[in-house]
């Protein structure tokens, strides 16, 4: 009995997680997308569980979508939305190579530019 209470958990979970919506304004994120927690971020409350732990695992490096649907349990789905909500609400800065609809005013080239610093970064290790 304790299983199926279990297994009616973890799919259940996802659709509260995201207010019951399969698709956001974002819902494209490549999953090589890189998402960073802008500073003030951080320190902001009422935030879900989910949200919080988006924040922690972003305020110190930039991590993908995938890397954080991997590490939260989460459907990448589900993390597509939940960070697309972040980036809505400017607690998240998300760096794409493919253009993505940019509520902050950057360009789409500013995000290109900061991928290719990583990549440089990365193979100067």
């Amino acid at each position: 009995m304790s299983e199926h209470i279990e297994y009616e958990a973890r799919t259940v979970r996802p659709y509260a997680v995201t207010g019951g919506r399969v698709r956001s304004a974002r819902s494209d994120l490549p999953l090589e997308a890189l998402v960073e927690a802008l500073p003030d971020a951080v320190s902001s409350t009422g935030l879900t569980p989910e949200k919080r732990s988006i924040l922690q695992q972003s305020s110190h490096t930039y991590i993908s979508v995938a890397e954080l649907s991997a590490l939260l349990h989460l459907p990448l789905g589900v993390v597509r939305i939940i960070v697309s909500d972040m980036a809505d609400q400017h607690l998240v800065r998300v760096h794409s190579s493919q253009p993505v609809e940019v509520n902050t005013g950057e360009s789409p080239a500013l995000s290109l530019s900061v991928l290719e610093s990583v990549l440089n970064g990365i193979s100067a290790l």
